[in-house]
């Protein structure tokens, strides 16, 4: 595919995060999942130490129990807001912006994690998304590497393998590009 590489600067601020919720009830405690899994989206999450926002949603509870691996094994994350990476992919003729769910430091490097259900692993978008994703990381370490900044790596991670006892280092090594 190829991106046209621009760098303007090595820092960008964190885009805010706009959520629906109500006011009386206080934010869900992350490593507690709720009974109704349902509808996650409807849960405002909250009590990180580790997160870079107060408050998360998670659309499913695989992403709920990778934010409490997180929590544990990196040394901050964040579930990006819209906009907060240019990442493109394209599907059809089509240049679409991807997202990913989490984006997680650790002590060697920068991850972009993708949960996704496992059934989806091969889908055309998903690996779409991934082949834009892996080309964007390695266009971020090799300015990182020159600038004294850690590499970065994506994982595609389906949803049966994210359990609350395993580790972000088990993961990526399993599963990261």
């Amino acid at each position: 595919m190829g991106y046209e590489v621009v760098v303007k600067k090595g820092f960008t601020e964190l885009k805010p995060s706009a959520y629906s919720h109500t006011a009386k009830e206080p934010p869900a405690d992350y490593r507690v999942s709720p009974s109704d899994k349902s509808n996650m989206a409807k849960y405002l999450f909250g009590g990180f130490k580790r997160c870079l926002y107060d408050v998360q949603k998670f659309d499913s509870d695989t992403e709920r129990k990778l934010a409490v691996i997180l929590e544990r094994d990196a040394t901050r994350w964040f579930k990006p807001a819209k906009g907060q990476f240019q990442i493109f992919y394209r599907q059809g003729s089509d240049h679409l912006e991807y997202q990913p769910d989490f984006v997680a430091e650790a002590d060697g490097a920068i991850y972009m994690l993708e949960p996704k259900a496992s059934n989806e692993m091969e889908a055309p978008e998903v690996l779409a998304k991934k082949e834009s994703a892996i080309e964007w990381c390695q266009i971020a370490s090799d300015y990182a590497a020159k600038h004294g900044g850690k590499p970065w790596r994506y994982a595609l991670i389906p949803h049966t393998a994210v359990a609350e006892n395993m580790t972000l280092s088990a993961l990526v090594q399993q599963y990261g590009a």
